[in-house]
């Protein structure tokens, strides 16, 4: 998809087996199911449809993985901002059981004990934000659910708080850019998986 300003285009890994339970993935590095990996090479016939400027990935193998089986693995370049939210004590726990411990929780407005505070994450998205907007072209970007959905707030200017209305399925693309002008930024397309037939 062309436009006359540039189109961050956004890749959700594949499925992984704590995505499919619910289990949040924070920093624990764990590998695409078969699903999973099926879906990265939909996703992968898809997106090369595409040119791009830059490919950046999450240095986790999930986000890697999908980046390789999706044919951009050699020319991928890994930042280390674009890894998970660091869920500290709530990693692998599913919601359920972190609104046990902590009633309301909501890691786009409470962050995570002993892990990232939403002020940690707001930085990091900040950084990857003004990178992005430096290439001035086309780029794709592989990472995990709760960063990408952080980094689309703060890519419209708005606080990670808006991230908890952003859902965001595995191996799903979403295209982030502008309208009027670069000072008008916007999200142009939101977890659409239809590459992937669900």
């Amino acid at each position: 998809m062309r436009s006359t300003f540039p189109v961050i285009q956004l890749a959700r890994h594949g499925e992984t087996a704590w995505a499919l339970s619910g289990r949040h993935t924070g920093l624990t590095d764990i590998p695409l199911t078969e699903r999973g990996e099926a879906g990265a090479r939909l996703l992968g016939k898809r997106l090369q449809q595409g040119t791009y400027k830059a490919v950046l990935t999450s240095p986790l193998q999930r986000a890697k993985k999908t980046c390789e089986l999706a044919g951009f693995g050699d020319v991928a370049v890994v930042d280390p901002d674009l890894v998970e939210w660091n869920y500290g004590d709530y990693e692998g726990l599913i919601g359920d059981q972190i609104r046990q411990i902590q009633p309301g929780w909501n890691v786009f407005v409470n962050g995570c004990p002993n892990g990232e505070s939403v002020a940690d994450v707001t930085a990091r998205a900040d950084r990857v934000v003004a990178r992005l907007r430096a290439v001035g072209d086309d780029v794709l970007v592989f990472s995990s659910g709760h960063f990408l959905r952080a980094l689309t707030a703060r890519w419209c200017g708005l606080d990670v708080s808006f991230g908890r209305f952003l859902l965001l399925g595995t191996a799903t693309l979403s295209l982030l850019g502008y309208d009027h002008g670069t000072e008008e930024p916007v999200v142009r397309l939101w977890n659409d998986g239809h590459h992937l037939g669900d």
